[in-house]
């Protein structure tokens, strides 16, 4: 397949107008393939050539202004369109088109549970054209008019209101959209509606989950009303299309899509099993990002994929901070510097780094690898800080300026910073060059010198380039009664780089640069703060303040300043007495995988382990008195999850439930078992009798997790055999087998496929295609092997190998955390 080039989209986009797409789409002629036809209502500007893109299974007539072309034209994906006249023309396209298993142009998927099958579109980046031929770049915007046969008693969605008629469901006229953003959802829906503002607003899940919707709608229709009020106090335009669709569809590859009056989200937000509060947030912020993307994305589009990060730092940015303002999360900011910025933060200081907003996205495979920690959390966080530094009703005024110019049309990031300037006197362009064209992390130091009397000053220590607004948190201890608290004294708020020193009067017991987290950047401790965290961090007042405390002790771990063991030491020191949900699953989280699995060496993590499992084991007992279900539900999960002997969690497995609760839903069985699993205390007569138990999707996923996890020869090899021998296993049976396959537990076991894991993953990619390939290097990539050869070896079959670009990128992020956790090991051991 030819991907397209930036160079030809501004081609193309010289040569044609694009006026109207009519597309009918037949969903009843088989459980592989679906029929296609497709009228694209186009003109010419001047005489040429071009071309269209299609990826049939067969191509069965094509005619343009009513002449037939030949199929077998048709190279890979592009069917050439040549000697076209200016003026106006038709072309018709009839194709057989093949259903997906991984995530790509139409999903097909039938649910175990009661057999019903469901379809549904993932046309992003450039999946269109496995359903349809199409013209397939954002800058040509289109009127899209669908229309559907399905199968009897199936509901059609799709970007507008449907109707059903004559036995065919056609959905209404589109405003102008990309061809990215067209939106198909078939099945028998199990679906719940309102009305709102004037429109319709529908939830639709498999019906096999219409239990766990109906519970969780109130809430759900909550949120959805309370963003689209407050984007509308926050937008002068109004929202753009006819109704308001949330589809939540099965082995779904993103979390969610902005598809216009159709939104589509992975529906393991359809909660079967106990979550905590912080998961019910960002299932909340998650629809408040895609109600964003109707304004930012939607109706003002990108004109090349160079501008995605406008598309996602925007909608992310607006989704935390709209979810605050508008929903009863108020706390939203203290979830993102946990367990988003961190995202940014890593991929920001790998080799595969770029700007926020790069020049060099030459083609749609660079583009799609864009889709990362950078282009969201940097992004937003970059936002947040434009926000602090601009002020909120200007940066409102150039947004709603934006809208205005573009709408229902295509911009680029020199649009959208012309429209912040003209609402400031500041300098938006430079803010915007040191922003969003440079790479990396800055790092902020603090040196704190003394003065007469007892007094202070703060210089501040700037490695790296890029201009920060942010609050300086001077903390004293609290001589109260009851001590052991920390207090803040002063926030003051610092423009950097600052050359001189700014007095604090009397030295605080901590000094915390970046407080309230308004920037992106890591910080460090003067020597004197650094024994006050250590000693007194849970002591801190507000939870945002201490998820930015632990984000630096996570930073320092990672650039091998601070052993892990202390990091460690001071969570179990600490977590016991956290009451922010968020905190204690990031700081678990970067504990039970980074440090136990990749920072220690084999030799240390059992005693790792045992510290984890005390900490979670105090966790549980500090919440026996059912007051903080969630803590509890997280401590479970990790005391499962760290668990070096069979003993305890095979006890409650066999009860089914923990002393005191929870009971084991299927969630937590699933989780206990695939641990039992790895520690070769289960087998596969068990695995089958809790697939028995719970035949659902998700059961089946589990099964496969666990099946791969037992610590056995030939469950290895029929595992290994399921991922790279054959092409049965979808996107979601996949990443499931591969989550099992490696065990630190296993390393002996597994050794001998390290090797071979190189050669058979390019192979799988190839064959497969990007989502797979993406799969492939996060799931499958043998992560546990943090040795030298290991490193040697994967660096030689990178330069020996091609693999597909989304594969490619992978492997070198994968290889560079790799390096990392070789120099952590070599660094600090106290």
């Amino acid at each position: 397949m030819s991907v397209l080039t930036r160079d030809e989209a501004q081609t193309r986009a010289e040569l044609l107008d694009v006026h109207r797409y009519t597309i009918e789409l037949d969903l009843t002629t088989g459980d592989e393939t679906f029929d296609s036809r497709t009228l694209i209502r186009f003109s010419a500007r001047t005489d040429g050539d071009t071309f269209v893109e299609v990826r049939p299974d067969e191509l069965r007539s094509v005619t343009l202004d009513g002449h037939p072309l030949d199929p077998e034209a048709l190279d890979g994906n592009r069917l050439p369109l040549k000697n076209l006249t200016a003026g106006e023309h038709e072309l018709r396209v009839h194709a057989g088109m093949r259903y997906s298993r991984t995530g790509e142009g139409m999903h097909r998927f039938t649910d175990p549970t009661d057999g019903e099958t469901y379809v549904y579109t993932q046309l992003f980046l450039d999946d269109v054209q496995r359903v349809f031929a199409a013209f397939d770049q954002p800058d040509l915007k289109a009127v899209f008019e669908l229309s559907v046969q399905a199968p009897e008693g199936w509901t059609v969605l799709a970007n507008g209101i449907t109707e059903k008629t004559g036995g065919v469901w056609k959905a209404a006229p589109t405003p102008l959209i990309s061809t990215y953003l067209v939106a198909v959802a078939a099945g028998r829906w199990h679906s719940v509606r309102t009305e709102h503002g004037g429109l319709p607003f529908g939830l639709h899940c498999r019906r096999s989950l219409a239990p766990h919707l109906d519970a969780d709608a109130d809430e759900l229709f909550d949120v959805t009303r309370a963003c689209y009020d407050r984007y509308h106090e926050k937008f002068d335009e109004p929202y753009p299309f006819d109704s308001y669709d949330q589809a939540f569809v099965p082995e779904f590859n993103a979390g969610a899509m902005e598809n216009p009056g159709l939104v589509t989200f992975r529906d393991e937000f359809v909660y079967r099993s106990a979550v905590t509060d912080t998961e019910r947030q960002t299932r909340a912020m998650v629809i408040a990002h895609e109600m964003a993307h109707m304004w930012f994305g939607d109706l003002v589009t990108l004109k090349w994929w160079d501008d995605i990060w406008l598309n996602e730092s925007f909608a992310e940015y607006m989704g935390y901070q709209t979810l605050t303002e508008a929903t009863r999360f108020t706390d939203t900011w203290t979830d993102f510097g946990v367990a988003r910025k961190s995202w940014g933060y890593d991929a920001d200081q790998r080799p595969s780094t770029h700007p926020v907003a790069p020049e060099a996205v030459d083609d749609t495979a660079s583009a799609l690898l864009n889709f990362d920690g950078i282009s969201y959390a940097k992004g937003a966080s970059a936002l947040r800080q434009l926000v602090a530094w601009l002020g909120e009703k200007d940066f409102l005024a150039g947004i709603n300026t934006h809208f205005a110019r573009h709408r229902f049309a295509n911009a680029t990031l020199g649009d959208f910073i012309d429209s912040l300037a003209g609402a400031t006197e500041r300098d938006v362009h430079a803010w915007a060059d040191a922003w969003l064209r440079t790479t990396g992390v800055d790092t902020l130091t603090p040196r704190i010198a003394p003065g007469e009397n007892g007094t202070c000053a703060l210089t501040v220590d700037h490695a790296g380039s890029r201009p920060h607004h942010i609050a300086v948190g001077l903390y004293d201890r609290d001589l109260g009664d009851d001590g052991g608290h920390l207090a803040l004294r002063e926030r003051l708020q610092l423009d950097l780089p600052r050359g001189d020193a700014h007095p604090l009067g009397k030295r605080p017991a901590l000094l915390l640069l970046n407080d309230g987290d308004l920037t992106y950047a890591k910080v460090r401790f003067d020597p004197e703060s650094f024994e006050t965290i250590r000693k007194e961090l849970s002591g801190l007042p507000e939870p945002l303040t201490r998820a930015v405390v632990w984000n630096a002790l996570r930073d320092a771990v990672r650039d091998g300043e601070l052993a892990p063991a202390a990091y460690l030491e001071t969570a179990r020191a600490h977590l016991p007495l956290e009451t922010d949900l968020a905190v204690v699953q990031g700081v678990l989280a970067f504990a039970s995988t980074y440090i136990t699995d990749h920072y220690l060496t084999p030799e240390e993590r059992p005693a790792a382990l045992a510290t984890l499992s005390d900490l979670c084991r105090d966790l549980i007992r500090r919440t026996e008195d059912g007051d903080n279900p969630g803590l509890r539900l997280i401590a479970v999960r990790h005391r499962i999850d760290v668990a070096a002997h069979p003993d305890t969690i095979a006890a409650w497995l066999a009860d089914g439930t923990v002393p005191g609760g929870p009971e084991l839903d299927p969630e937590l069985r699933w989780r206990v078992l695939a641990r039992l699993a790895v520690l070769g205390a289960t087998d596969e007569a068990a695995i089958a009798a809790e697939l028995e138990r719970d035949p659902s999707a998700t059961g089946q996923e589990g099964a496969a997790h666990c099946r791969a996890a037992l610590p056995d020869p030939e469950a290895k090899a029929r595992a290994w055999q399921a991922m790279f021998g054959s092409d049965d296993l979808s996107n979601y049976l996949f990443t499931a087998t591969a989550a099992g396959f490696w065990q630190p537990e296993q390393a002996d076991l597994v050794r001998d496929y390290v090797p071979r894991y190189y050669a058979e993953a390019v192979a799988v990619a190839e064959r497969r295609g990007p989502a797979i390939a993406t799969a492939v290097g996060r799931s499958a990539f043998p992560a546990h092997a943090v040795d030298a050869e290991h490193l040697r070896l994967g660096e030689e079959s990178l330069r020996d190998a091609e693999p597909i670009p989304a594969l490619h990128r992978k492997l070198v992020d994968q290889l560079d955390d790799l390096a990392r956790a070789l120099r952590v090991r070599q660094g600090p051991r106290s």
